[in-house]
């Protein structure tokens, strides 16, 4: 199993870290920040509380003065990059909110991002003052630097995960819309992934807003449709019928239509499994007659909870166009091993063979305890 990334602060990274700052600012007391920082509670501290723990320690030992503080860590960011100097954003975070520090702010948010990502670092700067800070995203999502751009986008996600939620924008989704579509058609994947991902947030509250915006933008270009598709992804699993329209895929529930699968057939190859084994499903359609047909194939698991509850979760098989009276077959082999994300509770367990989101087949499986 990976360790956990909040090990990669420890005090070797500090001591490096520490040499990298006192060859900047001589009066910094290497000794003492690794020290503070070290202190317990540190074993305790998760991910996100040590970023904030190094960041508020620095405060305590650079130049009192953000300013200075701002002008030493300038100094050493070129040779600070990767994700473990998220606490270079987080520091004007910390530090860096007072309204005579705007400006410095939004120019060392600007210049770190390249170095790891201020997503998280403008957040609280979105809340105190969300029309300023879109004025400021919409400046930055025109910024010839990618990261700078991604910023833009990335960093006013309404559920950016990790990242405090902006409740305004699960509310009222309207003022990010100009600046996504300012960015739809981004010449790098790295910032159209952030679009996508913003718009995916926003279905989750306004699915009939990224339902229309999906309309007017799709059929651009295909570095927009790709953007499109992706944002509607959770839509598409859960078989929106406009968003199934749009994609092209065909439809099952039309009255007096021939049903799409004329047949199938899933299969297991034990009733029985212990949480940690595996099991194979088998699985075989046919489809009707005449004209091609869009399908999305999915097996679903409703995996019992502790409470005894059951909970569905799709996993996708295949996306494609068949043939008409196509006969399509496969399996897919399916580990019962328990994940950080999720943990296997022993009950009966349906698995379902869905199509375009309808359920076409199912079995079930007893899931019971390690031995």
């Amino acid at each position: 199993m990976a360790e956990p990334l909040k090990l990669m602060y420890n005090k070797d990274f500090l001591s490096e870290f520490a040499k990298k700052v006192k060859r900047a600012y001589s009066a910094f007391d290497e000794t003492s920040f690794i020290a503070e920082v070290l202190a317990e509670p540190w074993g305790e501290l998760e991910l996100k509380a040590r970023i904030r723990k190094i960041s508020s320690t620095l405060g305590h030992c650079l130049p009192g003065d953000y300013e200075e503080a701002i002008k030493v860590l300038y100094q050493i960011d070129e040779q600070c990059v990767g994700f473990p100097y998220l606490f270079f954003p987080d520091f004007v975070e910390v530090y860096g909110q007072a309204d005579e520090h705007w400006e410095l702010s939004m120019q060392a948010l600007e210049r770190f991002t390249s170095k790891s990502t201020a997503e998280f670092a403008v957040r609280p700067f979105l809340l105190r003052d969300p029309e300023r800070m879109m004025q400021q995203m919409m400046t930055w999502s025109k910024h010839d630097n990618e990261h700078v751009r991604r910023l833009s986008s990335e960093g006013c996600r309404p559920r950016l995960p990790w990242g405090q939620a902006l409740p305004m924008f699960k509310r009222d989704p309207a003022p990010l819309l100009p600046l996504l579509e300012g960015l739809k058609a981004d010449p790098s994947l790295y910032v159209r992934k952030s679009v996508a991902n913003n718009l995916n947030d926003i279905t989750k509250d306004h699915p009939s807003v990224v339902i229309q915006l999906s309309r007017e933008w799709f059929g651009e270009q295909p570095d927009t449709d790709w953007i499109v598709r992706h944002a509607c992804r959770n839509l598409i699993r859960k078989a929106d019928p406009e968003i199934m329209e749009l994609f092209g895929y065909t439809d099952t529930s039309a009255p007096g239509m021939v049903p799409l699968v004329s047949n199938a057939v899933l299969s297991v190859d034990k009733a029985l499994v212990a949480v940690g084994d595996n099991s194979v499903f088998g699985y075989e359609l046919r489809f009707r007659e005449g004209d091609p047909v869009r399908v999305r194939i999915e097996y679903g698991i409703d995996f019992v909870k502790a409470n005894g509850q059951t909970s569905r979760k799709l996993f996708r098989l295949t996306d494609r166009t068949l043939p008409g009276g196509a006969r399509y077959t496969g399996s897919r082999k399916h580990s019962w091993k328990d994940l950080t994300t999720r943990r296997h509770y022993p009950g009966e367990h349906q698995i379902v063979l869905v199509v375009n989101g309808q359920e076409v087949a199912s079995e079930t499986i007893e899931v019971i305890s390690q031995n």
